[in-house]
């Protein structure tokens, strides 16, 4: 082991720990290793006209694209366009913020993959469905503005970890939020879930129980009650020892459900990371616990080169 990976493997170890005490905290120390040469940042966009509806905006540099983009013409934007990802990230709709996930942004940027970080709507000042309708909004935008930003609208999709992975889901699986926005689940290229609870009710969690108003909560707020053959392709990960999203009754039963479906879906789940640290793992000092962002970007190019 050479100075380098013993002083990344030191790093990652401290991530970890910090990771056990608080998200917070692990989430300065990931963002602080961030490389800052693979992307290009267009913060603060916003694709609504609420104060939470923002977005940060991460474009790979080998992408032929230089800011400001408002002074870009149509010319100058990439004939084949990358792969573009809206990423909701957790925090039990209730917390969160977007400039936390630069890892995130980063990590899929330096794979040539085009990144939104979207921020949306939070209990306890709304309830469901707010926040997914937030999403299906950032997604409209998404389709949108792909092209502006180098990037193909056919070569979307959407993304998240926990409860960001719950609102990919049912932005992905039920129509009736991309159908607000005039979209339909049809014109995604896939859909990503990492550590996602597909299916929790009853709601046993305190701060769930109000973002969903239990036991107010219908029973159409689940998305394992929307897998079906209307599916967009599927990548479902997840932590084999989580204990906040039980993986066998979400992961595991979502993609048995899509799989019996018809749907094109992919399923693994990892033993040596956590809830947290699985979506950790696709910062580059913590790669070597799971190979998340491998299996992430292998999803979004298998997938997009099929549309080809």
């Amino acid at each position: 082991m050479n100075l380098i990976t013993h002083l990344s493997h030191k790093l990652g170890l401290i991530v970890v720990f910090l990771a056990s005490l608080s998200a917070c905290s692990a989430i300065d120390v990931l963002n602080a290793t961030v490389s800052k040469d693979t992307y290009l940042l267009v913060p603060d966009i916003a694709y609504g006209s609420e104060a939470r509806q923002n977005l940060d905006l991460y474009l790979p540099r080998k992408l032929p694209i230089k800011l400001p983009i408002q002074a870009q013409t149509n010319s100058q934007t990439a004939a084949d366009g990358a792969p573009l990802v809206v990423f909701f990230y957790g925090g039990s709709w209730s917390s969160g913020d977007k400039a936390d996930y630069r890892f995130v942004g980063e990590s899929l940027a330096s794979k040539g993959i085009a990144v939104m970080v979207a921020d949306y709507r939070l209990s306890p000042l709304v309830r469901y469905p707010v926040f997914v309708e937030d999403s299906a909004l950032a997604v409209r935008w998404a389709f949108d503005n792909a092209r502006k930003y180098g990037s193909d609208p056919k070569r979307i999709f959407v993304m998240g970890h926990s409860a960001g992975a719950y609102n990919a889901a049912m932005v992905a699986m039920d129509a009736r939020w991309l159908a607000a926005v005039n979209l339909s689940p049809n014109e995604l290229a896939g859909w990503i879930g990492l550590a996602g609870p597909y299916d929790f009710l009853p709601i046993g969690d305190p701060k769930t129980q109000i973002a969903f108003q239990w036991p107010n909560t219908p029973a159409n707020s689940q998305p394992i009650t929307h897998a079906s053959s209307a599916s967009p392709p599927a990548l479902l990960i997840g932590a084999a020892d989580d204990n906040s999203v039980n993986p066998q009754r979400n992961t595991v039963a979502l993609a048995s459900k899509l799989k019996n479906s018809g749907v094109k879906v992919e399923m693994e789940l990892f033993d040596t990371v956590g809830h947290v640290t699985l979506i950790a793992a696709v910062a580059k000092v913590l790669r070597g616990r799971a190979p998340v962002l491998e299996r992430v970007s292998g999803f979004i190019n298998d997938n997009s080169n099929a549309l080809k």
